[in-house]
């Protein structure tokens, strides 16, 4: 961190003055420097061929740090991750911040590096952005806006009215980290083992993916607040087909498991930032799953279930013992300020 003449967030420097130039050329344009954040100006001016993805998000986590990652890096890593879910290679972003007055310089200075570390290893530029201050209790600590553009892949077919019966049901990885993470923070909680938030780059392993299976990937969504059960019921809906299924292979870590439970928590409810689930083709499934377990984001990839023509726009989850019930979409706010 460089040497500055003041230690905290003030008001003046959402002032568009001198203490706002210090601000963003000390930090945010030093970090953040390309070509076209370089140019300083009201926008940026990009060159784009091709069909494009437009995917806009905001980021209001409490707490701003927590195990595994803080809000910089979330901001990156979900804004390219919903690129990536249009089947598209993540290219530029937009950057707006909401600073409340009585920040400490030290914190925002780590989350610019997060945010830095996150571009890099994503492969997007930041190109322009905002930087606004509200007084202190007015908001909390930072908030962050952000939008994306990236450019879809020739091979991308992706759409929900693609998905078929007898279509197969896969999760990348093991549910629920993020949500407990949060959660063992907030509520000063110690398990056996760590538990970390899984924020990360998505995008390298669905364009690896993409070009590999093209059109019998069906569908991708990466399954943030309502976690699994709500991305599946929302697309059930929409395709007026049903879903089955399998607790039993589901991918859940033990200790979250067992932190779900002691919190009477659902882990098919509960956010996650590093998952998302896919609906392909019932002839690439056991192909595709052991290509995602050759990728670090998707380790644990998992077939959960199967799209059926029985119970139309509903979710069946058959338990370890047999038991079967329907999942609907998350009623209310089961972890607030999750993302």
């Amino acid at each position: 961190m460089p040497k500055l003449d003041f230690n905290v967030i003030t008001m003046g420097h959402g002032s568009g003055g001198i203490l706002t130039h210090k601000l963003l050329d000390a930090g945010v344009f030093d970090l953040l420097k390309n070509d076209h954040l370089a140019e300083q100006h009201d926008g940026a001016i990009l060159e784009l061929s091709g069909k494009s993805a437009f995917t806009t998000d905001s980021f209001v986590i409490n707490p701003i740090f927590f195990p595994g990652g803080n809000i910089g890096e979330l901001a990156v890593y979900g804004t390219v991750n919903d690129l990536a879910m249009c089947g598209a290679i993540p290219k530029y972003l937009s950057l707006g911040f909401i600073l409340e007055e009585g920040l400490p310089m030290e914190e925002f200075w780590n989350i610019l590096v997060s945010i830095k570390y996150a571009c890099e290893a994503a492969g997007v530029q930041v190109v322009t952005g905002d930087t606004k201050v509200v007084d202190k209790g007015k908001g909390d600590k930072v908030f962050i806006n952000t939008t994306g553009i990236g450019t879809v892949l020739p091979e991308a077919k992706i759409s929900v009215n693609n998905i078929e019966a007898g279509d197969c049901i896969i999760v990348s990885d093991q549910l629920a980290r993020h949500g407990i993470a949060i959660m063992s923070v907030r509520e000063g909680l110690e398990f056996e083992s760590d538990i970390e938030s899984d924020t990360r780059d998505l995008s390298k392993v669905v364009k690896a993916s993409i070009e590999k299976f093209e059109s019998g990937l069906h569908v991708l969504r990466d399954a943030t607040r309502g976690g699994v059960a709500t991305v599946l019921k929302e697309m059930a809906e929409k395709c007026n087909l049903g879903m089955d299924l399998e607790y039993k292979d589901l991918p859940i870590n033990e200790s979250v498991h067992g932190a779900c439970e002691m919190l009477g928590l659902d882990p098919m409810y509960v956010a996650n930032e590093g998952v998302f689930v896919s609906i392909v083709s019932r002839e690439i499934a056991d192909e595709y799953v052991e290509f995602l377990r050759t990728h670090d984001a998707s380790q644990s990839a998992s077939i959960i279930g199967t799209v059926t023509e029985n119970h139309p726009k509903q979710v069946i989850m058959t338990s370890a013992i047999g038991g079967r019930r329907a999942m609907s979409m998350l009623p209310g706010e089961q972890l607030p300020r999750i993302c």
